[in-house]
């Protein structure tokens, strides 16, 4: 199996899982610490996908840190597969998320001026930490997408 950027059990697959956890752990920071995120179910829903994606990417993290610490190579197909569905559906999660909560955010900013009406919603850290999520889903996606890749190669 040839290994790219972003293989699980590689340093470059650890730094790519520990800014997946670091920008999903900034996404939940910044929108907990957000009076009145919890009144719109689209925030808690990124707030849930984000976390879901912080343990995912902890946890693979783990195995990285595993994996380079013996310095073996394991890739069995079973193995790689459920990291494939798991960055997949984390993925498919996170973009909803991030995509559900964006609308809520320019509908209150641009569609019906909420914010400038409503001055104690911190709209500004609404939209930080969306941005965070989508940094988050991006990273997310491109692992998902060497996972499927390595799938295909096994």
């Amino acid at each position: 199996m040839k290994i790219v950027f972003g293989t699980p059990g590689t340093v470059s697959g650890l730094l790519l899982r520990c800014a997946q956890c670091l920008f999903a752990g900034a996404s939940i920071g910044i929108m907990a610490a957000a009076v009145g995120f919890s009144n719109y179910t689209a925030f808690c829903y990124l707030i849930a996908s984000m976390g879901l994606q912080l343990v995912w990417s902890m946890g693979i993290s783990c195995f990285d840190i595993y994996t380079l610490w013996t310095r073996r190579e394991i890739y069995s197909p079973i193995l790689v597969s459920l990291f494939a569905v798991g960055d997949w559906v984390t993925s498919t999660l996170s973009s909803a998320a991030a995509c559900s909560s964006a609308g809520v955010a320019v509908l209150f900013v641009k569609d019906t001026n909420y914010c400038r009406v409503n001055f104690q919603l911190p709209c500004g850290r609404y939209g930080l930490s969306i941005a965070l999520a989508f940094v988050a889903w991006f990273l997310t996606s491109i692992s998902s997408l060497i996972m499927f890749a390595l799938l295909a190669s096994t």
